[in-house]
């Protein structure tokens, strides 16, 4: 995680309390680590991509002049982080 994600006590205590409760689940606390970050992580993504839909769906109704535009800067950005990732 992040040091943003880890910093956050809120985040910090979510991350705790699942991980306990995969423990209690008879996970290994190694592997329930892992799994409670990737469960956080995939939150996370779940969450930004719904704000991302709601903000290009806000945009496309209340402000069509530049809902195009806005498109265009989000297909950019999805092929910049691609190349870095590729690039490694």
């Amino acid at each position: 995680m992040s040091i943003e994600a880890t910093s956050d006590p809120i985040r910090q205590e979510a991350l705790a309390g699942l991980i306990a409760s995969l423990v209690n689940q008879g996970h290994p606390l190694q592997y329930a680590q892992v799994m409670a970050t990737s469960i956080i992580f995939q939150t996370d993504l779940d969450l930004r991509n719904a704000q991302m839909a709601r903000l290009l769906n806000w945009l496309k109704q209340e402000h069509e002049d530049i809902y195009a535009s806005s498109l265009v800067i989000v297909e950019e950005t999805r092929e910049e982080f691609e190349h870095r990732v590729q690039k490694g």
